[in-house]
This record gives C-alpha cells, sequence and structure tokens, in this order.
C-alpha cells in the first residue's frame, strides 16, 4: 500500500505512524513517508495532510476514522471496516457530519476479471447467475507474540477467516449479484487451538435469486483462491482470482481469457479513492459498500451452525 501512496499522480505519501513508537523514523524510511509521527492523534492532527489510510487492527478502526474525520480528514479504512454494523453507522455519521471521504480498502473490486464477469452478467453473455462458489483457503497459524498473531485474537479482528479475508469475497459477490436476502453459516474450529474460527462457510441467497457458497480455512495445507460461477447458458471459472485467468464456456463452446490486475494490486484502489477526494464524489467502495459487506458478516457470526 506505500508502493501505491507513493505511486499514485494525485497525492505524496506525507506521513506515518506505528503503534511502536521507537520504531516510526525507521518505519518512516522504510515506506518512504517524508515523516513519522511518535502517535496517530498526532497524524490526524497534522494540518499537512489531508487524508488518512487507516492500517491497524479492526478493533481501533472506528475509533480512528471517526478521530480522523472529526480533524476534517478523508480516510481510506481498511477491510473489514469494522467490528460490527453499529461501529460502521457511527464511522459514516462521523464522516457525513464533518463532509469528508470514506472509502474501504476492497481493492478486489478493481480487478480486471471482475470487471470482466460482471459485464458478462450483465450483458447476459452467460444468462441468469444460478450458483457462485468461492474457495480462499490459506494456511495460517501464528503463535501467540507474533507480529501477525492479533488476527485470532477476537479482541481485536473480531473473527477468523471469514473477517479477514472472507470479506473480500463477500464484497466480490455483492458487487456481481446485487443484494443478499438470506445467509446461512456454519462457523468452526477444527484443527487449531484458538479462540476465533478456523474455518467457515455461508450459504448466500441473493434478491435476483441466485445462491453462493463461500468456504474459508486458514486449517487446510492446500491454498486456495478460486471462483466458478454457473448460469443458466454457460458458466466462468477462474482458478486464482489474483491471477486474472478465465475459463468461460457457453454451450460447448470453451475459450480462455486472462484479465490480469495491476502490479501493485492496491494501486487502482488508491487511485480511485483520491480521484474522488480531488472530484468530490464517492468512491467506488465506499462506506456504504464496507456497511453492507458487515451486514452480511455480522449475520454469518450471528447464528452459526457450531462444530467443534
Amino acid at each position: 500500500m506505500a508502493e501505491a501512496l507513493r505511486g499514485c499522480t494525485g497525492c505524496t505519501l506525507a506521513a506515518v505512524s506505528r503503534a511502536r513508537a521507537e520504531l516510526v523514523e525507521r518505519f518512516a524510511r522504510e515506506v518512504g513517508a517524508a515523516r513519522g509521527h511518535r502517535h496517530w492523534r498526532e497524524l490526524v492532527a497534522d494540518p499537512g495532510i489531508d487524508a488518512v489510510y487507516v492500517a491497524t487492527p479492526v478493533h481501533l478502526h472506528a475509533e480512528q476514522t471517526i478521530a480522523a474525520a472529526e480533524a476534517g480528514k478523508h480516510v481510506l479504512c481498511e477491510k473489514p471496516m469494522a467490528m460490527d454494523l453499529a461501529e460502521c453507522d457511527r464511522m459514516i455519521a462521523a464522516c457525513r457530519a464533518s463532509s469528508v471521504t470514506l472509502g474501504v480498502a476492497y481493492y478486489r473490486r478493481f480487478y480486471p476479471v471482475v470487471a470482466r464477469v460482471k459485464q458478462m452478467i450483465d450483458s447476459g453473455a452467460i444468462g441468469t447467475p444460478v450458483f457462485v462458489q468461492m474457495l480462499a483457503f490459506e494456511p495460517f497459524n501464528p503463535q501467540p507474540g507474533e507480529p501477525r498473531s492479533w488476527l485470532v485474537d477476537r479482541s481485536q479482528a473480531g473473527g477468523g477467516p471469514m473477517a479477514d479475508f472472507g470479506c473480500h469475497r463477500i464484497e466480490v459477490l455483492s458487487h456481481l449479484l446485487g443484494p443478499v436476502r438470506r445467509v446461512t453459516s456454519l462457523v468452526s474450529t477444527i484443527a487449531l487451538d484458538r479462540e476465533v474460527e478456523d474455518t467457515a462457510a455461508a450459504l448466500l441467497q441473493f434478491e435476483r435469486g441466485a445462491t453462493a457458497m463461500l468456504a474459508v480455512t486458514h486449517a487446510a495445507a492446500e491454498r486456495h483462491d478460486t471462483f466458478d460461477l454457473f448460469g443458466t447458458l454457460g458458466s466462468v471459472r477462474i482458478p486464482s482470482l489474483n491471477s486474472g485467468n478465465m475459463i468461460v464456456k457457453v454451450g460447448e463452446v470453451e475459450r480462455t481469457e486472462s484479465h490480469p490486475p495491476a502490479p501493485n494490486l492496491h494501486l487502482p484502489l488508491v487511485d480511485d479513492f483520491v480521484e474522488s477526494v480531488r472530484n468530490g464524489r464517492a468512491p467506488a467502495v465506499d462506506g456504504h459498500v464496507g456497511r453492507a459487506v458487515a451486514v452480511i458478516q455480522d449475520a454469518i457470526y450471528a447464528d452459526p451452525t457450531p462444530v467443534r
């Protein structure tokens, strides 16, 4: 993300802060920031800053976003947007009250392959979407004290893989298929000793009729990042969402297309956010998009079928 902020023609990476104040100067040098602040509140109060990228553990997103908004700063917040829906609403309200822009870092929205799938759905090229399956498997089991161990601390992350990277897939599915009508979920701890789930699955029924199954895990050894869409006239299969290669089949005719993402996955997101601030429009992925994902995520965690 630092590279994207430096590479965007409409902005400059002015300053950074980090939790360990003794490391902030080195951190600023490493990411190419002009200066460092020893506390995040100093950063949001900096008069030389127009916008803040919030890249902290999830439990801090609401407090820091609201403080930045009250200081008159635009905010690009990491995903998931907040710990729950109530925090999302407070963040949106604070940004609205201060007339600042709020974006959420769901960068997969800008993948060319996602845009291509949406184009095919909207044009009817594969008929009416019937069923979508997304699998996201990332082996991950940090030990206490390791830098990313907060991701399996419920009080800081809100959940396990469904909260961490499942939310990205929820955003993609909602973007492609529209509002969700019903959620059924299974959230479980199967193989890893932790307080958050290591595996989860959700069945989403969309208002337009399609059904999607999303499964995520930290426990499986094999990595997966797949997207499979089946329609009444054909199908789209993406073996690796991050690669951008897709297999399209309509009737008996099959072809392969390639729509790779930008070399820096975050740059299109940053470009859109900066342009939205400069032109006074909402970013493509704004606080309402983040809130819509939170609604579904809250439903997944609210009434799962427990399995231990």
